[in-house]
């Protein structure tokens, strides 16, 4: 995440980081933990973007056993 502190006093611009490969790009639209350390408090823990350039691509995919 990218924070931009603007010319409004107490107002930011919070950009996505964008990670690429060939498959398309991913990027976290926010976390808890860099908006703590901003000083904000938001309720969700994580919340992010991906994308996908070729049709048929899974991306997000994760097994995890009980």
């Amino acid at each position: 995440m990218i924070f931009t502190e603007t010319k409004l006093p107490g107002a930011w611009l919070i950009e996505p980081e964008r990670f690429t490969d060939v498959r398309g790009f991913f990027a976290p639209a926010w976390t808890q933990a860099a908006c703590v350390a901003h000083g904000f408090t938001v309720p969700a823990v994580e919340c992010n973007i991906s994308y996908s350039g070729k049709r048929g691509t899974l991306r997000g995919m994760h097994f995890q056993t009980p």
